[in-house]
């Protein structure tokens, strides 16, 4: 679960965490990370491999010749620089949410509104995690992309963060973005976790204007099992400590934010670990991946993290079945953030979902493999009555 800009990481839930801990804990003054004892020695392993990798390139490529590379791929990307036409929605705590509407112009047919596709992004991430996907669909379908809460171009919310509160965010969003018309919501990560949540809170929406829904790389539940692709011991031993040091490194920002600079380098490297799942990634796209994962505030780390563990969404899929919504459940088949079998099991709830596991694909499913992922969620549009078949068919090669 994760984000870009100035918010979180790849959707990348809790590892995307453990990554930001990693990185910033390391830059902690000698005595406060003495303290930190076990719960670092912990959490190293998770970065175990990264860092063998970067070390050898230490001893090849000079730090000013990395940092140079990095600024280079930085005015180079491509991504995440579509813009929409932007607006506001305002949460029931008052929080202000920032959405973007692409619009395919022409006229709608008189007392029939065109479908609205909102795409929901995941932890530490941000609406431009779904850049692929917004290219394909400029001038094809009406969509809606967000910044979930104190991320992206959304303002910081107020208090304790839970995943139904995050379900209200997107109904406010909806209310605001897509009043009225048949809908077509897609979540990644956190975002398909909040987008389960608005079924289970407003499960009259479902049966009135939900014409499809696509799960990518998400769950239902049961993340406090995840191993993040570790053995069980040191992945129990993470799982105890990273709450705890999330609290503590989230008191400390802005030492951890000058550490995170300071670690760029093993930062890199662990995005690259829990973002993708092919060993050659575009080295343009990784830093893409990496830009919106450092963006997020370690303080914004912390307040999510505790939510993902208190998630348990199963009942709530039952309403999708009951309205015999179209359903697309795809992961990356090398996801460790939140296995395929998370997948498997949305999936297995939900009997008529097309299942779909994306070869040598990580959690950044959408990014790595975006042609598989928008045509699959073309096919989707096309189940949901929202798009042409001949529309589809012409688009399935540009995302």
């Amino acid at each position: 679960m994760t984000e870009a800009g100035t918010g979180t990481g790849a959707g990348a839930a809790p590892a995307a965490g453990a990554a930001l801990v990693e990185a910033g804990g390391r830059a902690a003054a000698g005595g406060w990370r003495r303290r930190a004892g076990f719960a670092g020695a912990a959490l190293g392993v998770v970065a175990a491999s990264a860092a063998a990798g970067v070390a050898l390139e230490r001893l090849t490529v000079g730090r000013g010749v990395r940092r140079e590379a990095r600024l280079a791929l930085d005015a180079s990307a491509p991504y995440g620089t579509l813009r929409g036409t932007p607006g506001t929605a305002v949460a029931d705590d008052g929080t202000v949410l920032h959405y973007e509407t692409e619009d395919p112009g022409g006229a709608e047919a008189p007392g029939s509104p065109r479908a609205t596709v909102v795409f929901s992004h995941g932890y530490c991430l941000s609406q431009d995690s779904w850049h692929f996907q917004r290219a394909a669909l400029r001038g094809v379908a009406r969509a809606v992309y967000w910044d979930q809460r104190s991320h992206g171009r959304s303002r910081r919310g107020a208090g304790p963060v839970s995943i139904d509160r995050l379900g209200r965010d997107l109904k406010a969003v909806v209310d605001a973005a897509a009043p009225e018309g048949p809908l077509v919501l897609v979540g990644h990560s956190m975002g398909g976790m909040t987008v389960m949540a608005l079924v289970d809170q407003y499960p009259e929406l479902v049966r009135d204007r939900v014409a499809g829904v696509a799960f990518v790389g998400t769950s239902a539940g049961r993340l406090a099992e995840l191993t993040y692709g570790l053995p069980t011991a040191p992945a129990q031993a993470v799982r105890r400590a990273l709450p705890g040091v999330l609290r503590a490194l989230g008191a400390r920002a802005e030492l951890v934010e000058r550490g995170r600079r300071a670690t760029a380098d093993l930062f890199a490297g662990l995005v690259r670990r829990y973002s993708f799942g092919a060993r050659e990634v575009d080295p343009v796209l990784a830093r893409f991946a990496e830009r919106m994962i450092e963006a997020t505030p370690i303080d914004v780390v912390a307040e999510f993290y505790p939510a993902f563990a208190e998630h348990d969404k199963a009942d709530a899929l039952t309403v999708l079945a009951d309205a015999d919504v179209p359903v697309l459940a795809l992961a990356g088949e090398r996801d460790v953030v939140t296995p395929r079998s998370h997948t498997e099991a949305i999936a297995a709830l939900l009997p008529d979902a097309e299942l779909v596991v994306v070869p040598d694909a990580g959690h950044l499913v959408m990014l790595e493999h975006p042609r598989t992922v928008t045509a699959r969620l073309l096919g989707l549009l096309v189940r949901a009555g929202a798009l042409a078949p001949d529309a589809a068919g012409a688009e399935a090669g540009t995302g």
